[in-house]
This record gives structure tokens, C-alpha cells and sequence, in this order.
């Protein structure tokens, strides 16, 4: 009987020991009550994607000169678009914008570009609110810096656009101030840009 008790003793040992033994190599997500491994997405989180940087292109815009008698050339760093005139609308909404200290802005305050449309023979066609005329200050000279702000600005930056013509508020304009004629397109002209003494100005 002793013998007996002794051998199921022994043979209950070794049953535990077995049980203890598969649990120790079970994966941990099978032992219960166990930690459970974290999943490769929780140990280590998903770097966030860095938005795609805006493209930029630099663009040549023009202001008035600091003596007010002459036009000065800034270069300006604008976004990059296309087609050649979503490009255009582009520079021309950064004409538009604040002119860069010291210089001065050829536009009335308050202009806003209402469409920009560019032909297959390089004719743009620049759309801009009736601020343009109803806030312009008047005179010959602030009249061409207008004009020409917007003109050499296409004409300048894009190969594209040859000659550029000015509506106001969706309709031909004979004139912005009551001097120049705007009811044709108009090429580049930089004759008013002041340039460092000894240099030579682009031909208009």
C-alpha cells in the first residue's frame, strides 16, 4: 500500500513537472494571464508622411521706385503652376500683393485679379476688379506703372505671352486713368525701369 501511494506520488510529480514544462515555451498570447506581445503597429508607431513641399519659381515683379518717378525690378519667389495661364495668375496675384519695403505698389489698393486668359498666340488677357480705375491716383506716370506692372510681369517671366491687354471688371477698358490707350494688347516696355548708372536697359 505504502508502495503503492509512493509510485502515484511520483508519477503526480512528473505530470506537474510536464505541465509546467509546455507552459513555459507556450507563445505568450496563448498563456492566459500572461502579457501580451505588443503588435508590430503598437511597439513602434507610423512615422506621419511629410506633406509634399510647395514648388517655387522666382519671378521678376515691378513696383515704383523710390523717387517715384521710375519703375525698380524685385525678384519674388512665387508659387510654381500650370498651365502657362495658371502660371500667369500666379504672378499676377503676387503683382498684386504688398510691394516689398522700400518700394512702392503700381496697383491700387484693393485690386483683385478676377481671370487670366491666354491665347495660342502668346495674347494675354488680364481680368482685374474696377478698383483699378475707381482708386487709380491719375497722371500719365502712375497710369503707365500700372499698366506695365501687369505687362512686364507676364511678358518678363513667361516666354509664352507676348503682348498683354487689360479689362476691368470682365469688360474691354478704354483706358485706366484717362492716357493710355488699352483697347489692344500691349508688349513689353521697360523704359521706366531705373537701372544701376553705366548699365543699359532692356529695349522695350
Amino acid at each position: 500500500m505504502a508502495r503503492r501511494a509512493a509510485l502515484l506520488a511520483v508519477l503526480t510529480i512528473v505530470a506537474l513537472a510536464a505541465v509546467w514544462g509546455a507552459f513555459r515555451v507556450l507563445p505568450q498570447w496563448l498563456r492566459g494571464g500572461a502579457e501580451t506581445a505588443s503588435s508590430p503597429s503598437e511597439t513602434a508607431a507610423t512615422p506621419a508622411t511629410p506633406a509634399a513641399a510647395e514648388r517655387k519659381i522666382k519671378a521678376t515683379l515691378y513696383y515704383v521706385a523710390e523717387d517715384g518717378l521710375s519703375m525698380a525690378a524685385a525678384e519674388r519667389e512665387i508659387p510654381f503652376a500650370e498651365p502657362v495661364a495658371a502660371q500667369a495668375r500666379s504672378i499676377i496675384e503676387a503683382q498684386l500683393a504688398e510691394a516689398p519695403a522700400p518700394l512702392g505698389s503700381a496697383i491700387p489698393a484693393g485690386t483683385t485679379l478676377r481671370s487670366v486668359f491666354v491665347t495660342e498666340r502668346g495674347d494675354a488677357f488680364v481680368d482685374l476688379s474696377a478698383d483699378v480705375t475707381a482708386k487709380h491716383p491719375g497722371g500719365v506716370l502712375e497710369e503707365l506703372f500700372t499698366v506695365y506692372a501687369v505687362v512686364n510681369a507676364l511678358t518678363v517671366n513667361l516666354p509664352a505671352i507676348v503682348r498683354v491687354q487689360i479689362l476691368v471688371n470682365g469688360r474691354e477698358a478704354d483706358t485706366l486713368a484717362g492716357h493710355l490707350d488699352l483697347r489692344r494688347p500691349l508688349q513689353k516696355n521697360l523704359s521706366w525701369l531705373a537701372v544701376p548708372a553705366g548699365a543699359r536697359p532692356d529695349a522695350p
